[in-house]
């Protein structure tokens, strides 16, 4: 049977509330387990016939084949009242560069058609190059900065732990892409690495690693700040050798000549990365802002949230959310897209998902009926317990609106290939936005007075493993 969430049962337990006796309590139920308790669970579970069907069905059958919400996905159709992609999807592979894949489908949509070149692709390469090294050098710069911190500490221990991972946000990409531009993607392709990323990510991990030893050494020793400063571009030097033997050396600049999709050839001259995106979109990415949907009360909507130690590019763009209700999240980015423009967003993008059929709603699966035990959660506790976190960024392409003006399914640009779904593309049941996205990417110009003035507050700064810097 179910069983509400938030409810304690202990048989022959009172579970005491008085503080006094806090200690006594948690040594109390540090205990072993009883075999006598665990004799009568099974005897229980042998006893309930749906328990046993579960079993029967589970054992043979993948869990979502079970729990499949037959209902929801039959409903949840393909059709959109708007809807923006004629385009082939990409396939980031073996990466973790959702975000940089999301981002640059932003900007093709625009290159697009000043190329006249429907699946025209910018180099995810050549952005993830950048990030790479960028991301060595702030990371370094911390390293020097906490070199005088214990070992133990936790701070150092997570920017330790969580080193070179392919993931980021979007003010990152902002400072790639301002700092470095963009290239057609013929221009630096993808190599073995860039579509499969362990290895070198591995690599780099233990060569920053080394550099964190050797950089905290040297501190102790009483280095001066010329020879930190010496000791820090040696280790990035073979921190850009590892990088460049595993994606190629990015272009200074380069001729550009294509032939679109009418057959008509064009050669346009030399260019380098930053003029070649100039040239070639309009998107100012400044313009823009991150909406979030934090759920945990303590962080009022309307404020802005920066998160410590996120970031990538050294005096680049610090990454600034601004929290919103998630309602606010769905009328801008639906008007956007209804005026013509993808929006980027990130999310959860694992929970209630059907990857063959492309399909996600919050009621896709019932685990709870299959399990016969209450699952229920809310976004707020998911987020605060570690059940939930921005952990994709894709691209909505087309919304379908009501008679009322309100969304009810979104289509989503994913970067996981054309063999699911819509041919890459994927649907969302409304509901789903409301559980699992957590931020999206509009210009500031369609925010409501109040919030664009709340765009020149201090931010409340969170620490760097608060579940707000996850990286999509």
């Amino acid at each position: 049977m179910l069983r509400p969430a938030g409810q304690w049962q202990a048989e022959g337990m009172t579970i005491p509330t008085d503080t006094a006796h806090e200690a006594d309590t948690a040594a109390s139920l540090h205990t072993p387990l009883d075999e006598r308790v665990v004799t009568r669970w099974r005897d229980a579970f042998l006893a309930d016939p749906s328990a046993v069907r579960s079993m029967n069905a589970v054992t043979r059958t993948a869990i979502d084949e079970v729990a499949i919400n037959r209902a929801r996905l039959i409903d949840t159709r393909r059709s959109m009242s708007h809807r923006l992609d004629d385009w082939a999807a990409t396939n980031q592979k073996k990466s973790g560069r959702c975000w940089l894949f999301a981002a640059l489908n932003l900007l093709r949509n625009d290159a697009r058609r000043v190329l006249e070149i429907k699946d025209f692709e910018f180099s995810q390469n050549h952005a993830m190059y950048w990030d790479k090294i960028e991301r060595a050098n702030y990371f370094l710069g911390d390293m020097i900065e906490l070199a005088g911190t214990d070992p133990d500490d936790r701070l150092l221990a997570f920017l330790l732990e969580q080193l070179m991972g392919d993931g980021g946000q979007w003010n990152m990409e902002v400072s790639i892409f301002t700092k470095h531009g963009a290239v057609p993607k013929e221009v630096m392709p993808e190599t073995e690495s860039s579509s499969n990323t362990a290895r070198m990510n591995a690599a780099l991990r233990t060569q920053l690693r080394r550099g964190a030893r050797m950089l905290r050494s040297a501190v102790a020793s009483g280095a001066s700040g010329d020879q930190l400063r010496a000791l820090k571009e040696d280790v990035l030097a073979d921190t850009h050798r590892i990088l460049t033997i595993h994606l190629g050396v990015p272009p200074v600049e380069f001729e550009w000549q294509w032939n679109d999709d009418q057959k008509g050839f064009h050669r346009a001259g030399t260019f380098t990365p930053q003029s070649f995106l100039a040239q070639y979109t309009s998107i100012d990415l400044r313009d823009y802002v991150c909406l979030v949907d934090d759920p945990r009360p303590e962080h009022a909507k309307g404020t802005t949230l920066t998160v410590a130690h996120l970031g990538n590019v050294v005096a680049g763009d610090a990454v600034v959310y601004l929290n919103v209700d998630i309602d606010v999240m769905k009328q801008v980015a639906a008007q956007t897209i209804a005026d013509g423009e993808p929006v980027w967003f990130g999310c959860d993008v694992g929970a209630q998902m059907l990857r063959t059929d492309g399909v996600w709603a919050a009621d896709l699966f019932d685990y709870a009926g299959v399990y016969g035990v209450d699952l229920t959660t809310t976004k707020e506790e998911r987020v605060r317990f570690g059940e939930s976190a921005m952990t994709h960024a894709m691209l909505f392409t087309g919304v379908d609106l009501g008679d009322d003006g309100a969304p009810r399914r979104w289509r989503v640009e994913n970067s996981w290939g054309v063999e699911n779904g819509d041919r890459g593309f994927y649907t969302m049941d409304d509901s789903w936005f409301d559980e699992y996205v957590f931020e999206v990417v509009v210009r500031k110009d369609r925010l409501p007075a109040e919030l664009r003035a709340a765009l020149a507050t201090e931010p409340i700064e969170l620490p760097a493993w608060d579940p707000m810097g996850a990286l999509a």
